[in-house]
């Protein structure tokens, strides 16, 4: 099957290893990936913030970039969501066949054993965007159940919100700061060594508490979990 990869910004810019971990493990199931060069932003940030206008040249030129694939993977549950949820209240069809990761591994591969080996205590994250736009439910989980070696832990208040919110976290530090304080309690609660989500964004902020507290835990895209393999260890 021959898929389309959309990193976004944040992957793109800050995290170029989970795009190469997505690559990795599609090529694993058998996709062939394509990147084409000319995506951009997909136009969340100005949308969020108010401004729309700004936002439909780039919501036009995703379309018009990946328009003719038969899958667009995406892993981001914000950027999927913005695409999907709402292109259309810009005026603007969004190209079928969009899908973040765990949707595309689950419902169009139809797997949810990938052939991943990742020896450590895990716990996920639900991003809100994949969580309540997208609705990917159990399907994270059922992945990351099924990687060898690994054990999941679940994650107290795991659907309460991290306090990242893209631009929320600029315009409202002191409550972000409040939310992530409480979301870093709960992974510390769990006892694992791994964090782990689908958006690197929330990862991001999270991380950076965890980080500042020298807490020891890791932050991983379920990617590059999904992705890694025995000799990778």
């Amino acid at each position: 099957m021959r898929v389309a990869l959309f990193i976004t910004c944040v992957n793109d810019t800050l995290f170029p290893g989970t795009g190469k971990a997505v690559v990795r493990l599609l090529e694993r199931l058998g996709c062939t990936v394509d990147f084409p060069a000319e995506q951009s932003c997909c136009g969340q940030m100005h949308f969020n913030t108010g401004y729309r206008d700004d936002a439909k040249p780039l919501a036009s030129r995703f379309v018009s970039t990946f328009s003719g694939y038969e899958a667009v993977v995406v892993p981001s549950g914000s950027c999927a969501a913005m695409v999907r949820e709402w292109y259309p209240s810009l005026g603007i069809s969004p190209p079928g066949g969009v899908f973040e990761l765990t949707e595309f591994l689950v419902d169009v591969l139809g797997v949810t054993d990938v052939g991943a080996y990742f020896p450590h205590t895990v716990t996920y994250h639900p991003t809100c965007h994949s969580l309540r736009s997208l609705k990917v439910g159990s399907r994270p989980l059922d992945l990351l159940s099924e990687v060898r070696g690994l054990t999941l832990v679940p994650l107290g208040g795991a659907e309460e919100c991290c306090g990242f919110g893209g631009t929320f976290s600029l315009k409202n530090p002191a409550v972000s700061a409040a939310m992530c304080s409480d979301k870093v309690r709960s992974v510390l609660d769990t006892g694992a060594e791994v964090l782990c989500a689908a958006d690197n964004s929330c990862l991001m902020h999270i991380g950076g508490a965890l980080s500042r507290q020298r807490t020891g835990v890791r932050v991983m895209h379920l990617a590059e979990i999904l992705a890694a393999t025995e000799g990778d260890t």
